[in-house]
């Protein structure tokens, strides 16, 4: 279970490369000469350390989803410091590892090819995916770091939640009981969870963006800079 991390992370790379996905020079960034060895290495931790902040939980709802301690910050992050392809790679590759390590269990809940593929995808793989897409949408519209970051936070928050929203309409209604609508299940079962978590997630972007760069290769901020 422990390899788990390193192997698709490893994985995702090699695609990413053989695929000619690769970021190459990033133009936001300050140094252009930033390697890729650096974007490997960095984009590896941040999938580590979203993944160790996962355990660390405020909040888990009963039938999956749960509040967690910034555990959305490290993909936001990657996805406004890298771009659009890699931040949404990179969510992928963090998608696939909950699912593997924590939702497995969850496959014992739902029946039928649809449902599997429903939950696969829209519970992990594009939902996290989200998080690195939300991360890259602002940052060449938005010239403010912690404005384009905050708003990354919060969209890439609020795309994930569509994603679960989804998936509560389509293959977790049958745990609606007491409700008129499945749809009012979904939307409140999965809007409180995510509310705070993209409360924590936009807190945490805009805390690291006031002390660190990261359009820059050594994320040192400027003086000059707001």
């Amino acid at each position: 279970m422990c390899f788990r991390p390193v192997i698709l992370t490893g994985l995702f790379f090699w695609l990413v490369e053989n695929l000619g996905l690769s970021p190459g020079k990033e133009k936001n960034m300050a140094n252009s000469q930033i390697s890729k060895t650096q974007k490997l290495t960095e984009t590896a931790v941040m999938i580590a350390l979203a993944t160790l902040l996962s355990y660390i939980t405020i909040f888990k709802a009963p039938m999956g989803g749960s509040i967690t301690a910034f555990s959305q910050v490290p993909i936001v992050i990657i996805g406004y410091r890298y771009g659009l392809k890699w931040g949404a790679g990179t969510g992928v590759v963090h998608g696939i590892l909950q699912l593997l390590l924590q939702g497995l269990g969850n496959f014992a809940y739902v029946k039928g090819i649809a449902a599997y593929l429903i939950l696969i995808f829209a519970d992990y793989v594009v939902a996290f995916a989200c998080l690195g897409i939300g991360g890259a949408l602002f940052r060449k519209v938005v010239k403010n770091q912690t404005l384009a970051l905050a708003l990354g936070g919060a969209f890439a928050s609020l795309f994930r939640f569509v994603c679960h929203f989804i998936s509560g309409v389509t293959i977790w209604g049958e745990y609606a009981d007491g409700w008129k609508s499945v749809w009012a299940y979904s939307f409140s079962y999965n809007g409180f969870y995510m509310l705070f978590e993209g409360i924590i997630t936009v807190v945490g972007v805009v805390a690291l963006s006031l002390v660190l760069d990261f359009s820059t290769q050594k994320l040192i901020r400027s003086k000059k800079k707001a």
